[in-house]
């Protein structure tokens, strides 16, 4: 078995921007004979994914957006290599003193190749993104190490007055406090965005038009991105996009000051800024614009995407058009002041909104990476190479199937450790406990409540910052079921998530969207007890960090095989509307548009995504085990019968490819078992005539579960053995026909991928593999024969019956609606009068007869079957809500005989009416 991979050093680079550790990241001035500022100014929109993330620039006049800006583009003047100079005396002390803890990596290693002549002797200032003692000291020794001109030595004329040649962009003076003061009106306003050192630096080129300072934009990170050998405050005060003070700067520094990045960009002429000649305030205002985008360039390349974004989203989703209109509605419903409507709002946004952090993401992947090798025997991951091709100018949306609350920490712990930056996870309300919900929050999980109904204002703010989300390019990730199947079947999904999703899309489709679907599999489940007392009637227990920290022991000793997470066929958002809403123009729609096939889009596309997680799927030994053995009353096999069925299953895998993603366990059929007794999955009875191998008791019911997961690969080859229960001959045209007329109902429950034809081709290909292997044979080759079993109880038919049990029992659920439904008449029961009693009907032949899997009584498989028999016009509601039906019921009714027995269709007729009858009196005494 495989292992988890080790820790690789994860920069988290945007996909456009990505550069490996210690190469230049390609940024908007990668050309030589380009100044950072005019650069970056012609990339800016580029760049307008990283935007919606960053603090709003103050308002000013239209024509000072940096995207739109015009800078001179000139040829980058030289940094010619000076002698040295003699250096401040606390320079020099300090410098001795961080000599030891920091190590400087310089970008590019030459900055002063390649200088023409006639550049030589130009001042050079450089700008640094913030002010700091430690930046200045890096930066000092970062010019001598290439001979640039000393940033401690005053500018000709000192116009900065500080005897210095370095400015930053960052305003000391004007802090959060200082700002709420203004606010307050217990300090004066200020207005000035730009540094004032900038400003007075611009102003003496106008006053000496000899003076022409070359402008050198200087990048420090102190960190960078930790890597596999980092410690664990090494990754604390990793270099982020958090401002930090003087202490966290000291550490940093200490713990991470051997992996500094000092970055030189291009210099550019502030002496051809000036001359545009516009006015000095729009001036100043237009270049720091401008420098601010370039920093926050370099530092997304080299560190990632500022994804701490929950104060800036907050903001956004508060201020747009559509929350602004739900609190004014608010305000009126409950009659209230605005502000009180305000800050309900603000309140849901900030119960709602995820506060990722790199660091405790980082920290959390040291705490997992132990845990994962602990407690499994490794987790294997497949096709992930070609969602990194795919995903590429996408938004990403990860829509995994939910079988685990191991899920969530998985697939984020596995996209992070392969360089992906991890998505924002939409997660219950309930898992907000205290400790756990802020580690799972700045782990990138963002809540939302069970239902929204009845509030409008709710509605509006999550559906909103969900549009924040993919309109800023994060990545989300979400379960279309809802919660986690507690059967091992993929759930009917729920559309309101990708609702929100589609709309958020329509509303901006500047960025199309990729829906990735994703298969985890397990070969045993951390929550099969609760499991177990769910499906026998008890509650589901409510969450609570007293039961998560009381479980983590049991956990830890406990062996739970091996997980597989396949990455299925993506589905372009692009592609799905194409086919299912040709009309749509491509512009803009608005919050209150809901044309006529948004519906039947978001329909569409949920269950497209479910077809395509079942497409990704793995068969694991617990899985082959569990198909053998729940097919026999006892569960039990001789150890010869049951390598054999395990043999035949992975036969029909190979030979009848379900789809290119569906990847099987390599192991033999003796390793399978081996495999299964070793994790205490299969128990073994010594026997003088040859071990039997079985499960018993609540091992048997969670065992169904794994069964189910893949169920779905073998809806052919079991439909056939369906066919030969109760039947020793049948000709192949009918047993194609019969296919086609139940293929729209197991198609609806299992979530097929074939039309018709397509399915009744796979039942072709199925007989020729079943004649093959000896379980059936072609008696007449009329009109594609007739088909022939075996007579008698010999190996063959016990194989044959055996893939067929799991299908049998669906079978039998239909047969009970149809029953229940005709022994009432038409016009007398609701669809959900029907579901209650066809429950209490498989409820009972469970309790009077052989046990059933725990889905053979689940009402929404019954209520699936409802509203399929509903859209082919099989029955219809009538003017009283009833549902009524017609003759062409009878044709199930005929089709039933030649697939059941007569002695269970006699019990199912038997026991339909005793379950009606006490149900439907109280409607008609009403």
């Amino acid at each position: 078995m495989a292992t988890m991979p080790k820790q690789t050093p994860l920069p988290f680079p945007h996909a456009a921007q990505a550069a490996p550790p210690g190469e230049t990241p390609p940024i908007a001035d990668a050309d030589p004979n380009r100044p950072p500022v005019a650069a970056d100014a012609a990339d800016a929109h580029a760049s307008a994914g990283h935007r919606a993330a960053e603090p709003p620039a103050p308002a000013g006049p239209p024509d000072t957006d940096p995207t739109q800006a015009e800078l001179p583009i000139t040829p980058p003047a030289p940094l010619h290599r000076l002698p040295p100079v003699r250096r401040p005396w606390w320079a020099k002390l300090l410098g001795r003193f961080m000599a030891p803890w920091v190590q400087l990596t310089i970008e590019p290693s030459n900055p002063t190749a390649e200088i023409p002549e006639e550049w030589s002797g130009r001042p050079v200032c450089y700008v640094l993104e913030g002010y700091g003692l430690s930046n200045a000291l890096i930066l000092e020794r970062a010019c001598r190490e290439t001979g640039l001109p000393s940033p401690l030595q005053p500018l000709p004329g000192d116009p900065l007055g500080r005897k210095r040649a370095y400015l930053a962009l960052s305003r000391r003076n004007v802090n959060t406090l200082t700002q709420l003061q203004a606010l307050a009106g217990t300090a004066p306003a200020t207005t000035k965005s730009h540094s004032s050192s900038l400003a007075r630096l611009l102003d003496a080129h106008r006053a000496d038009p000899a003076l022409d300072v070359q402008l050198v934009p200087v990048s420090i990170f102190v960190g960078r991105a930790p890597d596999k050998s980092s410690g664990w405050f090494s990754v604390l005060f990793s270099e982020n996009w958090a401002l930090v003070g003087r202490f966290r700067r000291l550490l940093a520094i200490a713990l991470n000051g051997r992996d500094t990045l000092v970055r030189f960009a291009p210099p550019v002429s502030l002496r051809e800024i000036v001359d545009e000649g516009l006015p000095p305030e729009r001036t100043v205002r237009k270049l720091s614009r401008v420098l601010r985008t370039h920093f926050r360039r370099i530092r997304a390349a080299v560190i990632g995407p500022d994804l701490s974004t929950r104060r800036l989203l907050v903001d956004q989703v508060l201020t747009s058009a559509s929350v602004k209109d739900a609190i004014a509605d608010q305000a009126r419903r409950d009659n209230s002041k605005l502000a009180e409507a305000w800050k309900k709002a603000h309140t849901y946004a900030y119960e709602i909104a995820a506060d990722y952090s790199h660091p405790v993401v980082r920290s959390a992947s040291f705490l997992l990476t132990p845990v994962w090798n602990r407690i499994y025997r490794g987790v294997l991951v497949h096709h992930l190479d070609q969602l990194k091709q795919d995903a590429p100018g996408f938004e990403v949306v990860y829509v995994p199937c939910h079988r685990s609350h191991m899920d969530y920490l998985l697939l984020s712990y596995l996209l992070y450790t392969r360089g992906i930056v991890p998505p924002h996870i939409v997660a219950g309300i309930n898992l907000n406990l205290p400790v756990i919900g802020t580690i799972l929050r700045k782990g990138g999980a963002f809540f939302i409540r069970r239902s929204i109904r009845g509030s409008a204002l709710y509605s509006a703010v999550l559906s909103e910052y969900v549009a924040q989300l993919v309109a800023g390019g994060h990545s989300i990730e979400y379960f279309v079921e809802g919660g986690r199947s507690r059967t091992g079947r993929l759930l009917p999904p729920k559309g309101g998530m990708v609702a929100m999703t589609l709309r958020a899309f329509l509303r901006q489709p500047t960025r199309p969207v990729l829906f990735q679907p994703v298969y985890i599999g397990y070969e045993k489940l951390m929550e099969g007890s609760s499991y177990l007392d769910e499906l026998s009637g008890k509650p589901k227990e409510k969450e609570s960090i007293w039961a998560l920290l009381w479980g983590i022991p049991k956990v830890l000793r406990s062996n739970y095989g091996q997980v597989v997470v396949n990455f299925g066929e993506p589905i372009r958002l692009n592609d799905v509307l194409a086919e299912h809403a040709p009309d749509w123009d491509g512009r803009p729609m608005g919050e209150e548009d809901k044309p006529a096939w948004l519906s039947r889009t978001v329909d569409a596309l949920a269950d497209r995504i479910q077809v395509n997680v079942n497409r990704a799927a793995d068969v694991n030994p617990i899985n082959l085990l569990a198909l053998a053995l729940l097919s026999t009353p006892k569960h039990a096999m001789g150890e010869a019968d049951l390598l054999a069925q395990i043999a035949l299953s992975k036969t029909l895998l190979a030979e009848l490819p379900y789809s290119d993603r569906v990847t099987v366990t390599p192991h033999s059929p003796q390793e399978i078992v081996a495999h299964g007794e070793e994790i205490s999955v299969l128990s073994r009875t010594a026997h003088p005539l040859g071990d039997v191998l079985g499960v018993t008791g609540d091992n048997a019911v969670l065992l169904s579960y794994f069964r189910n997961n893949v169920l779905h690969l073998f809806t052919a080859a079991s439909w056939i053995a369906c066919c030969f229960q109760n039947n020793r001959r049948m000709s192949q045209a009918g047993v194609l026909r019969l296919g086609r007329n139940v293929y729209p109902f197991l198609q609806a429950e299992l979530f097929l991928p074939w039309s018709e034809e397509e399915f009744a081709q796979r039942l072709t290909d199925t007989v020729e593999v079943f004649i093959r292997e000896g379980l059936l044979e072609r008696v007449n080759e009329d009109d594609g024969g007739i088909l022939a079993r075996n007579a008698g109880q010999t190996d063959e038919v016990f194989r044959l019956r055996a893939i067929g049990h799991s299908l049998q029992q669906a079978f039998e659920r239909y047969y009970i609606a149809i029953s229940v439904l005709v022994k009432n008449g038409a016009g007398t029961l609701t669809a959900g009068e029907l579901e209650s009693l066809c429950q209490l009907a498989a409820q009972r032949l469970s309790l009077l007869y052989a046990p059933a899997a725990p889905e053979f009584f689940d009402k929404t498989l019954f209520r699936g079957f409802i509203q399929k028999l509903r859209a082919l016009k099989l029955v219809w509601p009538d003017a009283n809500g009833k549902l009524a039906f017609d003759a062409r019921l009878d044709a199930w009714a005929k089709d039933a005989k030649v697939i059941l027995g007569r002695e269970l269709r006699h019990t199912i007729e038997k026991i339909s009416p005793e379950g009606a009858k006490p149900a439907a009196e109280p409607p008609q005494a009403t």
